[in-house]
C-alpha cells in the first residue's frame, strides 16, 4: 500500500490579479486528478513578489476560504529565483511542483509529473514542446536552451519552463539566487539527482503580460557562465585558477630564464618587451594560484549562505481549522 504524501505548490505571483482565481480552480481540479497517487494532502504557496495590482487582496481571500492557501509577500521586485527560494525553504510537502500564475501551465498535468517522480526520479522538469510565445521568445530561448545544455552537459530540451515537480530532499539541497531559476536542473545535477522531461502543455497567455524583456537574455549569458563554473568548481576552485596559474608562471619562468642565459652571455636584456611579459606572467601566475588557495578557503559563497528573511514583508496563513473532507 502507497505511502500517503503531502503536495506543495510554490507560485512565483507578480500582478496577476487577472489570472489568480481562474489558476486556483484550475489547480483544485488538477488536485482531484491525481487521486490515486498516494498524496493525501496538499497546500498552495502564492509568493507575491512585490506585487502592486490587486493580486496580494486576491490571495488573502483565497487563504480565508481554504486553509490550504498560503502567502508570502515580498517588500519589493526581487525577481522570480528569490521568490521560488522563499517557497522552498517553507514548504512541508514531500513532493514540491513549481509553476507560473499566468494560466500558461495546466494544472491537469501535476499528475504526469507525480507519476514520473514515481519510476525513480528526483525531479521532473517540463518541455514546452508547442509554446505559445512571439518568434522574438522562441528563438532566443531555443540558443539558451542549447548553449546550456551544451555547457552544463545536462541534455534537456527546455530550461526556462517554470513547471517542475521536485523531491523534497532536492529543493532543501539547492541554493537559487540572481536568474538562477533557469539553471536548478544543473545545480539538481551536479548534486547527483537523477532528472527526467516530460512534454507539457503550453496555453497562450490570456492575463497580463510578460514579465521579461530582452535584457534577461545578456542575464541568461552570464548566468549560464557562472552555473558551468559552479557545476565543474564549486568545490575546488584551485582545479580552475591552479591551472592558469601554473600555465602563467611556468610561462613567465622559461622566459625569464632564456632571458637570463642571454645576459650572461653578454646580451643587453633590459629594454627587451619579453623581459616585462615574463615579469608578467610569473606575477599574474602566482596571484592566480593564490586566488585558487583563497577560494579554497572560502568554498561556501557568500549567496550560498544569504538569507531571504529580509526581503520579505509578511507570512499569511490560515488559522481557522479546515473544514471536514478538505484536505482529502
Amino acid at each position: 500500500m502507497r505511502t500517503e504524501r503531502k503536495l506543495s505548490i510554490v507560485i512565483p505571483v507578480y500582478n496577476e490579479e487577472g489570472a489568480l482565481r481562474p489558476l486556483y480552480d484550475a489547480l483544485i481540479r488538477g488536485m482531484d486528478n491525481c487521486a490515486g497517487l498516494g498524496i493525501g494532502d496538499f497546500e498552495i504557496w502564492f509568493v507575491s513578489d512585490g506585487s502592486t495590482d490587486g493580486s496580494e487582496a486576491i490571495i488573502r481571500t483565497l487563504i480565508r476560504d481554504d486553509s490550504r492557501v498560503k502567502l508570502i509577500a515580498f517588500r519589493s521586485n526581487f525577481g522570480k529565483a528569490t521568490a521560488l527560494q522563499a517557497g522552498f525553504r517553507r514548504v512541508e510537502g514531500d513532493i514540491i511542483v513549481t509553476m507560473d500564475a499566468d494560466l500558461q501551465d495546466d494544472p491537469s498535468e501535476i499528475r504526469d509529473m507525480v507519476e514520473k517522480l514515481d519510476e525513480g526520479f528526483d525531479m521532473v522538469s517540463g518541455w514546452k514542446v508547442n509554446r505559445q510565445d512571439p518568434l522574438e521568445k522562441r528563438l532566443p530561448s531555443k540558443l539558451f536552451n542549447g548553449v546550456t545544455a551544451a555547457l552544463s552537459g545536462v541534455k534537456l530540451h527546455d530550461f526556462n519552463c517554470g513547471f517542475k515537480a521536485y523531491r523534497k530532499e532536492v529543493v532543501d539541497g539547492i541554493d537559487v539566487y540572481g536568474e538562477l531559476h533557469r539553471y536548478i536542473p544543473v545545480l539538481a545535477s551536479r548534486k547527483g539527482f537523477r532528472i527526467a522531461e516530460i512534454p507539457v502543455t503550453n496555453h497562450k497567455r490570456e492575463f497580463g503580460k510578460s514579465k521579461y524583456g530582452a535584457e534577461r537574455y545578456l542575464r541568461g549569458l552570464f548566468d549560464s557562465l557562472t552555473t558551468s563554473f559552479l557545476l565543474r568548481y564549486y568545490d575546488r576552485p584551485m582545479h580552475f585558477f591552479g591551472k592558469i596559474g601554473l600555465f602563467l608562471l611556468i610561462a613567465g619562468i622559461v622566459i625569464c630564464g632564456a632571458l637570463t642565459a642571454e645576459w650572461f652571455m653578454g646580451h643587453s636584456i633590459g629594454g627587451r618587451p619579453l623581459l616585462i611579459l615574463g615579469i608578467l606572467c610569473v606575477i599574474l601566475g602566482v596571484q592566480s594560484i593564490s586566488t585558487g588557495f583563497i577560494g579554497d578557503l572560502i568554498v561556501d559563497a557568500t549567496f550560498k549562505n544569504r538569507s531571504d528573511e529580509s526581503s520579505i514583508r509578511e507570512i499569511v496563513v490560515s488559522e481557522r481549522a479546515p473544514a471536514e473532507g478538505e484536505g482529502a
